[in-house]
This record gives C-alpha cells, structure tokens and sequence, in this order.
C-alpha cells in the first residue's frame, strides 16, 4: 500500500503522523510510504531520518495526499486539506466531528473513509488511540493550570502547593476518566487540594482506592459541581461522550459564583467544551478571561509537547496501521470491530452514530 505522510498545517501542531520507526516498520513490511518534507523537523525527525527509513520524501502536501493510498494524520484536516481527498482514498487521524460542521460536509464531500482515532474501540469499551493523547493532555492540564493561576497570566495568584502555613490550592476535576485520573496524579504530586467529579459510583470507588484516600471524590451532579466551583482555585474540564458534543458542565452564570482569577482548563474542547463559554484557543494566544475567570482552550494541547506526543500516539496507532496496510482497508474493518467503530464518514455519507445524530439533516447511513 502507498501510505502519506503530510506535514500538519493547524496552528502551532508540530506532532507528525509517523515517526521514522515507524516508516521503517513499514517498509519492512513491504509498503511504501510518503513523507511532506520537513513534517518532522520541528521534534528532530528529520527528512535524512525519514529518507534513512525508506521514505520518499514529497515537495508539498498535494503530492502527498495525490499519490497516498491511505494519508495518515494527527489532527483532523484543515479546509484547504478537504478538497485533497479523493474517493476511494482512507484517512486515519483524529477528527472530533461532533463539534466541527464544516469540516464533516468537507469530508462527506470528498467520498474518502474517514476513521477518526478517538472512535476506535476496544475490549472493555476503552479507547485506545485517545488514550495517550488524554495522558498527555491530563498531565499538562495541570502545569498550564497553575501557570495561569499565576497573577502575571491574570489568575488569583496562587502557588498550587502551597508552602509551609499557607493552605495549596483547591483543583476540582470534571471527569474521572484517563484525562481526569492523569491529571489528579499531577495535582496530587504537586500537593494540591484535589476533588474529582464522575456519573460512574464504580468509578469514583476505583479512584478512592487506587489514590488511597487521598483525594475527595463527589458523584456528578448539577447542585455538587455548583457547589464546589465556588471553592476551586483550578477546574480542569474532562468529560468525554465518545464521537458525540461534551456536554456543559458549567453555565456562564455559573461564572459569577467563581473566586476572581479562578481558572478553567477545558480539555474537552477538541468536543466542543464542557464549559459553556467556552471557544477554541491556540498555542499562539492561549487564553482568555470571562466574568473574571480566566479560559484555557487551546485545542491541541497535546501539540505543545509535540515529540513526546508523536512518540507516544505511534505507539498505538502503529498496529493499526500495519494491519489496514496487509490486508486492505475493508478487508482490516471487517476483521477488526473496534476498528470500523472509528470510521466516521465513508461514501459520501456519516456512519458514525454520535456523529449521525449530532448532524440530522446531512447524509448518514441511518438515513
């Protein structure tokens, strides 16, 4: 199979949709693969590590995407990227369709399949190539937290240990999932004051025993979240309803009973957002203050770490891969259920059924 590579062209998105192990995994395998120049060069990957791998290496991302059987991303495809699929062609990326209109009539458009990596499923109902971007993005919601809490950043200028006499901050964590386990290990290791949300009382009985007690956990309900946001210094916003919108957590008139620099780090806005005001930021412009409160949406977080990332996401997307690569795509999606769970658009219409119902009037396979 002719596999693509092109360089990701979303603000300050360094991450790279193979490294050149995994080109040289590839290869080996008898495939061959198409790299966009310098779509590595910012995390040290080089076009000589890719050449060294068995790539080709293309001019520009029309080449790639031209000559690709099936064009392996990171993140969904920008509006120019659209009008480059073709049908018959397969992308594998991250695509959060939910909260993207314009981009899935881009992608119904061009007749390509389209399998989104925070669909596919597993055993159990976990998701595997979401999951270490959820680490990463869990983990870092923390350090940009307590940046923002700085008062330079417009927070209550607050260290979020804490020192000797002076009580650490109060994070509050919407969301008990991977995100939300990661970043209560962080705040914990930083000795904050930690209290995490979740609808599962399973759930919330794991994380009591796998912290020891060490953080207060709380069953999700509307009046409790209320409750404790007029106490928390940090929110880190982690809820997650695969393929479908996050829901809101938190209203802006919730806003006006927040401390003055409080903030919230909305991890889920790749989904729309679980706070309702919400918007994409980027790594350019970070944040931005409402009622008050300062906002952190930055909608690739993952990308300020972008080689450990690209590493990282590799790690797990690789298989999959490898596998569509053998034996075809329709061959791979009827072999594997969990991996047709992640296709999202194939033929001109939504398969996905979150996706579906999130936008009714467009073409789907339940209609």
């Amino acid at each position: 199979m002719r596999i693509g590579v092109p360089k990701e062209i979303k603000t300050h998105e360094y991450r790279v949709g193979l490294t050149p192990h995994s080109v040289a995994q590839l290869c080996r395998d008898g495939h061959d693969v198409i790299v966009e120049r310098d779509a590595g060069l910012r995390i040290d990957f080089s076009d000589s590590d890719y050449i060294a791998a068995g790539a080709d290496i293309a001019d520009d991302a029309a080449t790639v995407f031209d000559a690709a059987e099936m064009v392996v991303k990171v993140k969904e495809p920008q509006p120019e990227e659209y009008g480059m699929l073709s049908e018959g062609q397969t992308l594998f990326t991250y695509l959060h369709l939910a909260a993207d209109r314009q981009q899935t009539e881009g992608l119904i458009a061009s007749g390509a399949t389209c399998i989104a990596y925070e669909t596919v499923t597993e055993t159990g109902g976990g998701l595997p190539l979401l999951r270490p971007m959820s680490q990463v993005a869990g983990r870092m919601s923390v350090q940009v937290g307590a940046h923002f809490l700085e008062i330079a950043q417009g927070g209550r200028g607050l260290l979020l240990s804490g020192v000797p006499g002076v009580e650490p901050a109060r994070v509050v964590i919407l969301g008990g999932g991977v995100a939300g386990q990661c970043a209560a290990e962080m705040a914990l290791g930083m000795r904050a004051s930690v209290t995490i949300f979740d609808i599962s009382a399973t759930r919330l009985g794991e994380l009591d025993a796998m912290f020891g007690g060490r953080i207060r956990t709380r069953f999700s309900t509307p009046q409790a979240i209320e409750d404790a946001i007029t106490e928390a210094d940090l929110v880190i916003g982690a809820v997650l309803v695969p393929g479908a919108r996050a829901p809101h957590l938190i209203t802006r008139g919730d806003l006006s009973s927040m401390r003055p620099g409080a903030v919230l780090v909305d991890i889920a806005i790749d989904q729309g957002g679980c706070f309702e005001t919400s918007r994409p930021t980027t790594h350019d412009r970070q944040s931005f203050i409402v009622d008050d409160v300062v906002h952190y949406c930055v909608a690739n977080m993952p990308g300020a770490v972008a080689r450990t990332s690209t590493i990282a996401l590799n790690n797990v997307t690789l298989p999959y891969v490898r596998a569509m690569a053998a034996l075809g795509i329709k061959e791979a999606l009827a072999a594997d259920s969990h991996l047709a769970g992640g296709v999202n658009v194939d033929a001109h219409r939504i398969v996905h059924p979150a996706v579906g119902q999130t936008f009714e009037d467009l073409p789907s396979l339940a209609a």
